[in-house]
């Protein structure tokens, strides 16, 4: 049986995310709709949905509060919905991450047209993984855990096996936040004694050898720990 990609519907109003359904339902897509932010954020940690269509208007937490608590730890492709069609209100919402904007009333011809516009420019942006060995390409980045080799503007990188190791983690997890604990913990393990300066050292080294590209960067996180940020072209 062939994937369904999955989509989250979040709209406090049921007969705007039915329309939305039926037309993404008809595309084959596998829909779930949510009515509230708490609710959304409930169901994207459950549902582990392939996008987002998010209304900005909801009871409770409201859809930029939503938009940035996911922008934490994932970068799962986000269409905002809004009635309010200021220049400010779509600057705000593309800026913590949204990937597109539509404002309402709109059709829903075009809505599935820019669902699969944003997922194709999405999957475009995953780095190629490949399936013979642990390695990891990015523009003018490849990470080699199998040979323990790292390739920067075309030259390799000597690297202790540490920081390969945290690089390629990082690298492996695209957009995805990483508090100094849980990197603590996947590379150096639970037995490791210790304390999150390590992790602070080992970006910093990082940082000397592989700089910022303009596609991708090692990211601070400030008060919560590091990440490997792909930047839109």
């Amino acid at each position: 049986m062939a994937y369904k990609q999955k989509i989250l519907i979040v709209d406090d109003d049921n007969n705007i995310a039915e329309l939305i359904a039926l037309y993404l339902t008809k595309e084959c897509f596998e829909v779930k709709i949510v009515n509230d932010g708490e609710e959304a954020l409930k169901e994207f940690q459950s549902f582990r949905p392939d996008l987002i269509i998010l209304d900005l208007m909801l009871p409770g937490i409201d859809g930029y509060q939503v938009c940035r608590e996911i922008r934490h730890n994932s970068d799962v492709p986000i269409i905002m919905l809004s009635a309010k069609g200021e220049t400010f209100d779509k600057v705000l919402g593309l800026e913590l991450g949204a990937d597109d904007y539509m404002i309402k009333p709109f059709d829903s011809k075009e809505l599935v047209a820019r669902v699969r516009a944003v997922l194709r420019r999405f999957q475009a942006k995953q780095p190629a993984v490949s399936t013979g060995e642990k390695c990891v390409t990015y523009p003018d980045l490849i990470v080699n855990l199998t040979n323990y080799a790292v390739t920067y503007m075309g030259k390799q990188v000597d690297m202790p096996p540490k920081e390969l190791e945290l690089l390629y983690f990082l690298a492996s997890s695209p957009n995805q936040v990483f508090t100094r604990e849980q990197l603590l913990d996947h590379i150096w393990g639970y037995e490791y004694i210790g304390d999150t300066r390590t992790v602070d050292v080992h970006i910093k080294r990082l940082r000397e050898k592989i700089k910022d590209h303009p596609r991708w960067s090692l990211a601070t996180v400030w008060g919560i720990g590091y990440k490997f940020e792909v930047k839109n072209e």
